[in-house]
């Protein structure tokens, strides 16, 4: 468990520092989670961990790829999802994409109000019936929190940390 949770952190603060400089979470890094999650789980469980490792993976891309589809999120969000899906495992993947979509609904919520009181102090109103033009919230630090989120509910980290 806590290789698990060693990998989750080197993987979530390469993908949160690469989404918010660039803007893109590069295939390397989610590639880099599939490959030692997978790794992880057949060294510590075997085949059954192998199996959990993939499944997690695939359940972690599906969830997500729902939400690429209806265009509130990027490709590499939905790849990096299902690189720490495959370090997570399938339970875990349930427990970080509940948290993750909390975290991330918060920080869209503060970065819309933001942005508001930043056009107010500027005095830039909208023109009544003026569009928004759609925001882009770099998303791989509320991944990378829901996962790191994730791992507080699992007693194993607990006997295996103290």
């Amino acid at each position: 468990m806590i290789w698990m949770l060693w990998l989750s952190v080197a993987i979530g603060l390469a993908a949160s520092a690469e989404d918010l400089w660039r803007r893109r979470v590069s295939n390397l890094i989610s590639l880099a989670a599939l490959a030692g999650g997978v790794g992880l789980h057949a060294w510590l469980g075997g085949w059954s961990g192998v199996g959990d490792s993939l499944l997690g993976g695939l359940l972690g891309f599906f969830v997500f790829f729902v939400f690429f589809l209806l265009g509130g999120m990027g490709g590499g969000d939905v790849k990096l999802m299902a690189g720490f899906g495959a370090i997570l495992g399938v339970e875990q993947t349930i427990t970080a994409a509940i948290m993750t979509a909390l975290i991330g609904g918060l920080m869209a919520v503060g970065y819309l109000v933001a942005k508001k009181l930043w056009r107010m102090a500027r005095g830039q109103a909208r023109a009544a019936g003026e569009a928004d033009r759609k925001a882009f919230i770099p998303y791989a630090p509320a991944i990378s929190l829901g996962v790191l989120l994730s791992f507080l509910s699992e007693e194993e980290l607990w006997t295996s940390v103290f």
